[in-house]
C-alpha cells in the first residue's frame, strides 16, 4: 500500500519539476532578456490566446509581455509601482493559459 503511495508521489514530483523548471525559466528571462521575441518561451497556440485575453497588444511580443499576460490570468495587477512577479502567481496564470489551450484544442475538434 505505501508503496503504491511513494510510486504516485515520485511521478508527480517528476511532473511538477518539469513544470517548476519551466517558471523558473519564464521568470529569469523576464528579468535578463525582456526584450526577446515571446515565440522563444511559448508555442504559438500559447500565444494565439495569450493575444485573445489581452486588451491592448504591443507592435512585438516579447517575452516581458508574455510573461506579464500569463501574470495578469493569474491574478497579477499592475501598479504604477511595477511590483515583481511572484511564483505563484505565475502558477496559476501558466495552469489557466494551458486550460485554454486545452479548451481551444477541444473546440477546434468538434
Amino acid at each position: 500500500r505505501y508503496r503504491l503511495a511513494a510510486d504516485g508521489m515520485k511521478a508527480l514530483i517528476g511532473f511538477l519539476s518539469v513544470i517548476a523548471v519551466e517558471l523558473l525559466q519564464l521568470t529569469y528571462l523576464h528579468r535578463t532578456q525582456p526584450d526577446s521575441p515571446a515565440i522563444e518561451i511559448l508555442n504559438p497556440l500559447e500565444l494565439k490566446i495569450l493575444k485573445a485575453k489581452s486588451p491592448k497588444l504591443p507592435k512585438v511580443l516579447t517575452v516581458s509581455w508574455a510573461v506579464e499576460a500569463v501574470a495578469r490570468l493569474g491574478g497579477y495587477l499592475e501598479h504604477r509601482s511595477k511590483t515583481p512577479i511572484g511564483i505563484q502567481v505565475l502558477w496559476r496564470g501558466w495552469l489557466k493559459l494551458h486550460d485554454l489551450c486545452e479548451g481551444w484544442q477541444l473546440a477546434k475538434q468538434t
